[in-house]
C-alpha cells in the first residue's frame, strides 16, 4: 500500500549509506512506515545520525522527535540491574520472591534474577507489556501468575514479553526507593549526559512533550493510523519496563556505545558479563527457534539456523549483542567492527514485511561501510 501524503526528502539521503538510505526511503513510498530516525557509528564516531519522512500528519521527522523504542528498551532494565549488583545491593542468583512478598505463589519460589535477564524463568503467563492496571496492580498480577507446568527454571528458555519484566522493576523499586523511570533517567541518561528516555508521564508531561512525539503507526491493513495502545496517556502513566521507553533513537544509540567502550554505565566485568553468551544453544519456546543470550540481550545466533529472523542481519559478527523492538526497532553493537546501530521505523506492518524490511536495513549498513 502507498503512504498518502507523505512526503519523502531525498535530500536526507546520506552518501555513506546509499543501499540503506534507499531501504528506508522505499518503505516509506510503499507505506511501511511514514517515518525513520537512523543512528550509526564506528569507534563512537558517529558515521549517521539522520532522520526521514514524517513523525506523524504534515510533520517531518527529526533527529530529536520521541519515538517509541518497544522492547529495544529492555536492556536499559539489565543495566539497572547490574548496577545494583556492581553496588553488593543485589546478585544474579537472588529469588526473585526475596524481594517481592508473594511472588513464591503458584509454584515460583525458584525463579531467580539470572532466569529473568535469560528468559528462562517460566512465568509467561496471559501479561503482556501494555496491560491495564496501576503499578501495583500489575505487580499483584505478576505474583498470581502461575509457575508453566513442566518448566525447571534455568532449564527451559522462552522470551517473556512483559511479566519478569515488570518482576525486575519491582526488584529495583523495593531496593533503591526511586520509581523505575527517574532511576532509568538518573543512573542511565544522565550519567551519559545526554536526553533521556521517558518510561512514564503525567498528564501534564505528556501533554507538554506530545508535539515531539512520533507515534507508532498501524500500517498493515488498508489504512494508516495511529490508534494503537502505545500512543496513549493512559498506556504511558505507569513504567513498562519491557516495551514503552521513548526518546530519540541516538539516545538509545549511546547507551550502546557505552557498553562497548567506556565504564559509565558498567564496569567491564559487568559489561562483559551482559553481552557474552550466558543462555547457550536453547531453544526459545515463544520465538520457535534457538538463540543465544547474554543478560537482557539477544547474541547473534545465525549458527544455529543462518540469519534468522530475530538478529541483526547476515553481515553481522557472532558477537554481536542487542534487542528489537515489535515491528518497529532495532538496536545493536558490534564488538568486532566497534560498530553501534540503532534505527527505528514509525510504522508496524506485520511480521513478514517487518523482518524483511530489518534484514535489509541491516545488510544495507555493513554493505555500505565496507564490512560485509
Amino acid at each position: 500500500m502507498k503512504c498518502s501524503g507523505c512526503v519523502i526528502d531525498y535530500n536526507h539521503a546520506v552518501s555513506e549509506l546509499p543501499r540503506t538510505i534507499g531501504v528506508i526511503n522505499r518503505g516509506i513510498e510503499q507505506g511501511q512506515h511514514p517515518g525513520a530516525q537512523l543512528y550509526v557509528s564506528i569507534n563512537g564516531s558517529i558515521v549517521v545520525n539522520e532522520a526521514f519522512g514524517l513523525a506523524r500528519d504534515n510533520v517531518p521527522m527529526t533527529t530529536d522527535h520521541q519515538t517509541l523504542w518497544m522492547s529495544a528498551g529492555k536492556p536499559l532494565t539489565a543495566i539497572l540491574i547490574l548496577q545494583q549488583i556492581e553496588r553488593g545491593r543485589l546478585t544474579l542468583e537472588d529469588r526473585i520472591a526475596d524481594h517481592i512478598p508473594g511472588f513464591e505463589a503458584n509454584g515460583k519460589q525458584a525463579i531467580t534474577i539470572r532466569h529473568c535477564l535469560l528468559h528462562t524463568a517460566g512465568f509467561r503467563g496471559p501479561l503482556n507489556n501494555f496491560s491495564l492496571g496501576s503499578w501495583n496492580e500489575i505487580i499483584a498480577k505478576v505474583i498470581a501468575l502461575r509457575q508453566e507446568p513442566g518448566w525447571i527454571p534455568g532449564e527451559k528458555a522462552g522470551y517473556h514479553l512483559g511479566s519478569s519484566w515488570f518482576a525486575l522493576g519491582e526488584i529495583l523499586r523495593q531496593i533503591d526507593g526511586r520509581n523505575f523511570d527517574e532511576m532509568i533517567q538518573q543512573d542511565i541518561f544522565n550519567q551519559l549526559n545526554i536526553e533521556p528516555a521517558r518510561f512514564a508521564f503525567d498528564e501534564d508531561a505528556w501533554m507538554k512533550l506530545e508535539s515531539n512525539f512520533a507515534p507508532m503507526h498501524e500500517t498493515s491493513g488498508d489504512k494508516i493510523h495511529t490508534d494503537w495502545p502505545g500512543n496513549k496517556l493512559e498506556m504511558n502513566r505507569i513504567a513498562r519496563p519491557g516495551a514503552n521507553a521513548r526518546g530519540p533513537i541516538s539516545s538509545l544509540a549511546r547507551v550502546y556505545e557505552s557498553l562497548l567502550l567506556d565504564d559509565r554505565l558498567l564496569q567491564k566485568p559487568s559489561r562483559d558479563s551482559m553481552r557474552l553468551r550466558q543462555r547457550e544453544n536453547m531453544f526459545d519456546n515463544t520465538l520457535k527457534q534457538k538463540l543465544d543470550w547474554g543478560f537482557g540481550v539477544m547474541i547473534d545466533s545465525k549458527q544455529y539456523a543462518g540469519e534468522h529472523q530475530y538478529g541483526y542481519g547476515q553481515h553481522a559478527s557472532e558477537e554481536t549483542f542487542g534487542h528489537s523492538g515489535n515491528q518497529s526497532s532495532s538496536a545493536f553493537a558490534d564488538p568486532k567492527h566497534q560498530l553501534v546501530v540503532a534505527w527505528t521505523c514509525n510504522g508496524m506492518p506485520g511480521e513478514t514485511a517487518h523482518h524483511e524490511r530489518a534484514r535489509a536495513i541491516n545488510a544495507g549498513i555493513y554493505e555500505d561501510l565496507g564490512l560485509a
